[in-house]
């Protein structure tokens, strides 16, 4: 009798090796049924409406417009002063931006939200916009990104 650590194990060389699957040629390989893959191949209608544009490329889009826009007390554009709350895209090209001022006494109240909306419709691929001033969250310095707190000094 052998003690279990003095057997020699000698490895099985087919042990691990998948076995080769058969040629399509050779008529043994059936073609896989893909048609429930074709809600995800086939392009949206929110693509196909905006061309090549998706609703991200659009937002980019509406994104570097609202980089163009300064507040005129404060150096830095709206969105890196976070301003910008959201963007949404609906029905393939209609836009929604969710955005805020510093305070509800910002001298531009009147005219921002305004210039956002002509700011917006102006991209190419945009049908239509609304704009929603809010109040709530309250706008703070920390919404600011890093690049806007870099210019004014807060970093």
């Amino acid at each position: 009798m052998t003690n279990n650590s003095e057997k020699k194990i000698t490895p099985n060389l087919n042990e691990g090796v998948r076995p080769k699957r058969p040629m399509a040629e050779s008529g043994l390989v059936q073609e896989k049924d893909n048609s429930f893959l074709e809600g995800f191949l086939k392009p949206s209608e929110e693509v196909t409406q905006l061309g090549l544009a998706t609703k991200k490329d659009l937002e980019f889009k509406i994104v570097d417009a609202l980089q163009s826009i300064f507040d005129p007390e404060i150096p830095v554009n709206i969105y890196e002063l976070g301003l910008i709350y959201n963007i949404e895209v609906a029905d393939g090209s209609s836009i929604k931006v969710v955005m805020t001022l510093t305070t509800p006494n910002c001298p531009v109240a009147e005219t921002m939200p305004g210039l956002v909306q002509t700011t917006v419709e102006e991209v190419d691929g945009v049908t239509s916009v609304i704009v929603d001033l809010v109040w709530e969250p309250p706008w703070d310095p920390s919404m600011m990104s890093e690049a806007a707190q870099l210019e004014l000094g807060f970093l």
